[in-house]
């Protein structure tokens, strides 16, 4: 069957050292340093703190060191970022699924958050750019006007992982980001 990546995009050309994040279907963790996390605007905190609360984003501006916690559950994976601020841990929770063929992102405690995301490789790295961003409002989602783009590649001069996120919005720009080294590993 695959994991939520191998059965929504062609992997073919991905970093070998990149197998046991994307293709390996079972627990892993990782942990590294954000060089960068949050958001240097701080009007966005008050935004960005409610979307803390939720599990999603986080009101900061700075380096953190950070943990990251893959599970498989049913046909989806699971993750846990958990981000080491100094004021205290905060943790980013989210699944990936595949629907129609399609992978979805569902982020925060109640996966109120969604992105339909597309993938390619582009020299041994995933890129994943966000087609569509929604929040959940009962039954319905609706959607908003923001673009994420993903990186993960891995560096062969530190031997770790890499991982960059971008969220930009239309006339603000960026507004969140974070962007790392990590190590990752298979648990048993």
């Amino acid at each position: 069957m695959g994991t939520p990546y191998e059965r929504a995009f062609d992997l073919t050309g991905l970093d070998p050292q990149l197998a046991d994040y994307f293709t390996s279907g079972r627990s892993g963790r990782g942990e590294g340093v954000f060089d960068l996390v949050g958001s240097p605007r701080r009007w966005l905190w008050p935004v960005l703190w409610v979307l803390g609360r939720q599990g999603v984003v986080f009101p900061y501006w700075g380096s953190a060191p950070f943990t990251v916690t893959n599970r498989p559950v049913d046909a989806a994976l699971t993750a846990t970022r958990t981000f080491h601020f100094p004021s205290g841990d905060r943790s980013m929770i989210d699944l990936m699924s595949v629907v129609g063929g399609e992978l979805y992102d569902e982020l925060g405690i109640n996966r109120r958050y969604r992105a339909r995301l597309t993938g390619t490789v582009v020299d041994g790295a995933l890129q994943l750019t966000s087609t569509a961003l929604s929040m959940r409002l009962g039954r319905s989602h609706l959607p908003l006007p923001a673009r994420v783009t993903v990186m993960e590649r891995w560096d062969a001069a530190s031997s770790r992982q890499h991982v960059s996120v971008v969220i930009t919005a239309p006339v603000i720009g960026r507004v969140y980001e974070y962007s790392g080294y990590f190590t990752y590993g298979v648990l048993q």
